[in-house]
């Protein structure tokens, strides 16, 4: 699996970046639902999971209405990525559908089409979100900003 190699936002190109987000607003059009990514160098802990959970909550990523949020996490030199959702999406697809989404992701990483793991991460994301917690004109806003947060 390859990740690259380089420090912040040079992880990817800004094309590469704004492809990333465009996903994650694309993903956001049909659904109440927040997506967002994070990437960092290094993973603090063993478990991605546990690391990604940390920075839900620094985020406060657990403070949208609903409880509808979701994070895509990579730690590129330590080659570890994971998914996390808030209490309201998880309640609905289990814990078996955020493993889902991480294999699917990890599967294109591996055939080294990194920028399109991510985004098939993000779509499946906005699937779910779309299903259980569509998206209303009338109370719909973005609760949480849609760029890229880069870690060290």
């Amino acid at each position: 699996m390859r990740f690259p190699c380089q420090k912040k936002k040079e992880f990817f190109t800004a094309e590469e970046q704004q492809q990333l987000v465009a996903a994650i607003q694309k993903a956001e059009q049909r659904t109440s639902g927040e997506v967002r990514l994070f990437i960092e160098s290094r993973c603090r802990f063993v478990n991605a999971v546990d690391r990604a959970a940390e920075i839900f909550a620094s985020l406060q990523m657990d403070k949208t209405e609903l409880r509808n949020a979701t994070l895509v996490y990579l730690a590129t030199d330590d080659k570890q990525a994971a998914v996390f959702g808030d209490a309201g999406i998880h309640q609905k697809v289990g814990g078996d559908y955020w493993k889902d989404v991480v294999e699917k992701m990890l599967f294109q990483f591996r055939q080294e089409k990194l920028i399109d793991g991510i985004c098939t991460a993000i779509t499946q994301l906005g699937e779910a979100l779309a299903e259980h917690f569509p998206y209303d004109k009338d109370t719909d806003k973005n609760e949480l900003p849609d760029e890229i947060v880069f870690g060290s």
